[in-house]
């Protein structure tokens, strides 16, 4: 078995079917049921089943690819550490990060830092955090950017904290809330856990969610046609100066705020492309004298709006 044969597995794992592989491999169908043959003769034991979904690893299967996947992880990373034995930054740099930080300051980042580092390498996943920290654990990314706050022995630099806010077509009181539509999306659990602890200490009553949508994109296109209000935070609303907009506090008055980190492994650091890239990061958030707060658009409420 060598990493051909560990790319193999990969691929299959993903697609789950033998002509989609194929495709991805840049084999035929023979070919590359051939090879699994192959594979199956060597271990002794079958490797993957077909049935109406497709194909399933057996658990000699599973085994065998949680080894490739492994192999091909400490491939990519010695790759990486002999790159970098050259004295400029070069390599390549695999970022996890949540879709919010992709989508709203990610691309003006990776510009930036690939006009000074052109010869390096990147490769991006984006998707809940809690994924991305599953992958950074598993050492499938070397760099980690994620909302909200987690346990990380190593590296871990706080880029940013903004408020959660009240989001609506038009103004709002707080106490009305109950009884007005509200717009709920997918997000990951510890912000919704934040959010249902707030609500909870606030109101006595569930609120009225009319609609459950798949993402922020899609809850504040629904904010902006007065279809309800939502909880967004503040990153999310820095274009929409039009929304009503109001931070959350909790009771005892301070504000209801939603971090974003940097995590990655001490040894990462050993690579160029990966400490230019941390470096580049705590320069634009100013992470040596401040942090760097996004400037929002935001009307305070006052202490009585939020206990009323």
């Amino acid at each position: 078995m060598d990493d051909k044969d560990c790319i193999i597995l990969k691929i299959i794992s993903e697609e789950k079917n033998i002509t989609k592989a194929a495709e991805r491999l840049y084999i035929s169908q023979p070919a590359l049921s051939y090879r699994l043959k192959n594979l199956e003769k060597e271990f002794k034991a079958q490797i993957v089943v077909r049935n109406t979904t497709g194909i399933v690893f057996t658990p000699q299967g599973e085994e065998l690819l949680a080894y490739a996947l492994e192999t091909l992880t400490k491939l990519t990373t010695i790759r990486e550490r002999i790159h970098n034995m050259k004295n400029s930054v070069q390599g390549s740099l695999r970022i996890g990060t949540s879709s919010v930080f992709a989508h709203c300051e990610l691309p003006s980042i990776l510009k930036g830092f690939l006009t000074l580092y052109p010869n390096v390498e990147i490769s991006v996943k984006t998707g809940l955090s809690s994924k991305m920290y599953t992958l950074l654990q598993k050492e499938e990314t070397t760099i980690a950017i994620l909302r909200g706050d987690r346990f990380w022995p190593e590296e871990k630099y706080m880029l940013s904290e903004e408020p959660l806010c009240l989001a609506a077509c038009h103004p709002v009181d707080f106490k009305d809330l109950p009884n007005l539509p509200r717009i709920n999306y997918g997000t990951d659990s510890a912000l919704k856990d934040m959010v249902h602890n707030w609500w909870r200490e606030t109101y006595p009553c569930p609120s009225k969610i009319t609609m459950e949508v798949d993402s922020m994109d899609t809850c504040r296109q629904m904010v902006l046609h007065d279809l309800g209000w939502a909880i967004l935070p503040a990153i999310g609303l820095k274009e929409q100066p039009s929304l009503f907009t109001r931070e959350l506090y909790w009771r005892d008055n301070t504000p209801v705020l939603r971090r974003t980190w940097m995590l990655c492994r001490t040894s990462s650091l050993n690579l160029s492309a990966v400490q230019a890239f941390v470096d580049y990061i705590k320069d634009c958030y100013h992470l040596n004298n401040s942090l760097h707060l996004p400037s929002h658009k935001i009307i305070h409420p006052s202490l009585s709006d939020l206990q009323s």
